[in-house]
C-alpha cells in the first residue's frame, strides 16, 4: 500500500464533503431572511465551494493518473464517465449562483440594494439541485470501486 495514495484519496473525500457542506450552507442561507449579512455570507461560502470543487478535480485527476487504480481502470469505466459528466454539469450549473452572489454582494455594498425574497427562493432551488446531483457521485463511486461499469481496456 502506498501512503500517498491514501492521502490523496482522503483529500479527495474531504474536498467532496467540503462541496456538500458549502452547498448545504448556501441552501440554508437562501432559506433565511434577505439581509446584507446573508449576501456577504453567500459570496464567501461560494468562494469556498469553488475552492473545494477545484480540490475535488485536482485530487480526482491525481487519483486517475498517479494514485488510484490506474488510468485504464477509470477511463474504461462507464460509471467514471457518468461521474465526470455529473461533476461537470454541477460545475456549469454552479456558474449561475456564483454570478448572482457576486452581483448581489456588489450591489449591496455599492447601494444597499438587496435581492427580493423571490430571487433568494429561486437561487435556493438551483443550489439545492446542485446538492442533489452531487449526492449521486458517491453512489456511483461505490459501484465503480466494486468493478461495475468496467469494460476492459
Amino acid at each position: 500500500m502506498n501512503v500517498w495514495s491514501a492521502i490523496v484519496a482522503s483529500l479527495h473525500y474531504l474536498a467532496i464533503m467540503g462541496m456538500a457542506a458549502t452547498l448545504a450552507l448556501e441552501v440554508m442561507t437562501l432559506k433565511g431572511a434577505v439581509t446584507q449579512a446573508a449576501i456577504t455570507r453567500l459570496a464567501r461560502v461560494d468562494m469556498f465551494y469553488g475552492i473545494s470543487a477545484l480540490l475535488v478535480l485536482a485530487t480526482g485527476l491525481a487519483r486517475v493518473f498517479w494514485f488510484g487504480k490506474g488510468a485504464d481502470f477509470y477511463l474504461h469505466n462507464v460509471l467514471f464517465h457518468i461521474k465526470l459528466t455529473i461533476f461537470l454539469a454541477v460545475a456549469l450549473w454552479s456558474i449561475l449562483p456564483t454570478v448572482r452572489f457576486i452581483r448581489w454582494n456588489a450591489a449591496a455594498k455599492a447601494s444597499g440594494s438587496l435581492p427580493t425574497a423571490a430571487q433568494f427562493n429561486s437561487m435556493r432551488k438551483v443550489v439545492f439541485s446542485e446538492l442533489h446531483l452531487l449526492a449521486l457521485l458517491p453512489i456511483l463511486a461505490a459501484f465503480m470501486a466494486r468493478g461495475f461499469g468496467f469494460s476492459g481496456g
